[in-house]
């Protein structure tokens, strides 16, 4: 059991028979009354996001989420399927759960998955991967150093904005989760 006080983003536990994954919360003491924490939740098995109270202190039972390192292996239908690297067990995710995320999965992009009974919860894409550019406008001759942006279509699928000197055919470093350029593949 925790305390409401003790929600954490990303903490996951069980209320009213029913799994939830925490997406915000924030303690609140009002100048007159008791604390209480207000929380905006994911219902895990509706999918719906819900706003919901708690006062302060009060026990709620959270749950042992086991984070798997995995390797993305291909989509079979509205599925995608992911493969533990220790176990070699497959694991197939609805496409509602990749949502996003599926414009910056490629075959062997390594993943976390967040499992709770061998249920799915979450796949949590790494914090840099390498990917190849395939598609991008040309730069303006000389206007490398100004700082300036272009978007850039990866061999994933995704798009994300570069510098103006990045070209076809390189391979840079982005940020999945955030969709953001970090560098040139120095590999």
């Amino acid at each position: 059991m925790i305390e409401s006080n003790n929600l954490r983003n990303g903490t996951c536990f069980t209320y009213d028979n029913r799994l939830w994954k925490c997406l915000e919360s924030q303690h609140v003491k009002p100048g007159k009354g008791p604390a209480f924490v207000r929380t905006r939740i994911l219902d895990l098995d509706s999918g719906s996001i819900v706003d919901k109270t708690f006062r302060a202190g009060e026990k709620i039972q959270d749950v042992r989420v086991e984070r798997r390192p995995c390797t993305f292996s291909y989509v079979d239908g509205d599925d995608y399927v992911f493969m533990d690297n220790e176990s070699y067990e497959q694991y197939m995710v609805p496409a509602t759960f990749v949502a996003e995320d599926a414009d910056f999965l490629i075959e062997e992009c390594p993943v976390d998955v967040s499992l709770y009974e061998e249920r799915v919860l979450s796949v949590e894409l790494p914090a840099s991967y390498a990917y190849e550019v395939v598609e991008t406008d040309p730069g303006d001759k000389g206007d490398t150093a100004s700082g300036g942006t272009k978007p850039a279509k990866l061999n994933s699928g995704g798009t994300v904005q570069v510098p103006l000197f990045i070209k076809v055919g390189e391979r840079i470093v982005v940020d999945p989760r955030t969709k953001r350029y970090i560098g040139r593949d120095k590999g």
